[in-house]
């Protein structure tokens, strides 16, 4: 009986020894993790600070587009110290590297869309086809631009409509800014008789174009036969503007052309003839009358 209690009384001591060593050992492991995770995170939040301040200062760089890579960066870091405090409790990080590796793989295997909504959307950002407040047209979508998004961007139509693009879609589809550049030239075309005179036509739209303060001067307005139909001459009228002008001046000039020749029917149009139609390329244009002026 006293060999067995001597014995269990052994087995004791040297349990609450071993017990006593993990817990030294396993104490600094704890404090030094949870170190290193503090450090990590101060680190990890001063270096995307760091970083979005310099990306700020990049021309060119959009503000979205610049959070976007600060907070990846920041959370590649995270996960760089917690794989690090993994091993210091002797967790075998090869293996937990391979398998955060195969579960990116099939994540972006299962949000391949979305992925190229990114994609797309960092493209955009940084090549820039166009920005907020610019109004512009796609194949399928057409109105100004309200935000850009990494995976999105929201519109607004003419009619006053909330559309939702895809980024991918953009980026794949020919885009027509209509507010980029600070000029835009404008074609009106109206149809004039053979037996009309043609010189007082082009005269009278000569005239109606440097009148207007709108136009600008250079380039010049001009004016010229455009074609020669069956009944009718095609004579073109060509002007710039500014774009903020351009769709005033467009309507304005439809109804100026029809008053001048209304007061003076010598080489009048028709006058459905002077109405634009806004084409692919945004130019007015008119379509060619069925019959010659009444």
């Amino acid at each position: 009986m006293e060999q067995q209690a001597a014995d269990v009384l052994l087995a004791t001591q040297t349990a609450l020894s071993q017990a006593s060593a993990l817990a030294v050992q396993y104490s600094f492991s704890v404090l030094g993790a949870v170190i290193l995770l503090v450090l990590g995170w101060a680190l990890a939040g001063f270096t995307s600070r760091w970083a979005y301040e310099g990306l700020s200062r990049v021309h060119g760089i959009d503000e979205t587009l610049a959070r976007f890579f600060t907070n990846v960066l920041r959370y590649a870091l995270l996960i760089l110290v917690f794989i690090t405090v993994l091993g210091q409790f002797g967790v075998q990080t090869a293996s937990i590297i391979a398998t955060l590796g195969a579960a990116g793989l099939a994540i972006g295997l299962a949000l391949q869309g979305t992925l190229q909504n990114i994609a797309a959307g960092i493209m955009l950002l940084i090549l820039r086809p166009f920005r907020v407040g610019e109004y512009i047209e796609t194949s399928s979508v057409a109105g100004t631009v309200r935000e850009i998004g990494l995976f999105a961007t929201e519109l607004k139509t003419g009619d006053g409509l909330y559309r939702l693009a895809p980024n991918s879609t953009l980026w794949n589809t020919p885009i027509t800014n209509f507010s980029r550049e600070p000029t835009r030239r404008n074609e009106l075309k109206i149809s004039v008789a053979y037996e009309d005179d043609i010189d007082l036509a082009m005269e009278r739209l000569m005239n109606l174009a440097k009148a207007d303060p709108r136009v600008l001067t250079s380039p010049a307005p001009s004016v010229f036969i455009d074609s020669l139909g069956d009944g009718t001459i095609s004579v073109a009228l060509r002007y710039w503007a500014k774009t903020g002008d351009w769709w005033l001046v467009s309507r304005d000039m439809v109804k100026r052309v029809k008053l001048a020749f209304d007061d003076n029917p010598d080489a009048a149009p028709d006058a459905s003839d002077a109405a634009p139609a806004k084409t692919s390329n945004g130019k007015a244009t008119a379509e060619k009358p069925t019959s010659t002026r009444q």
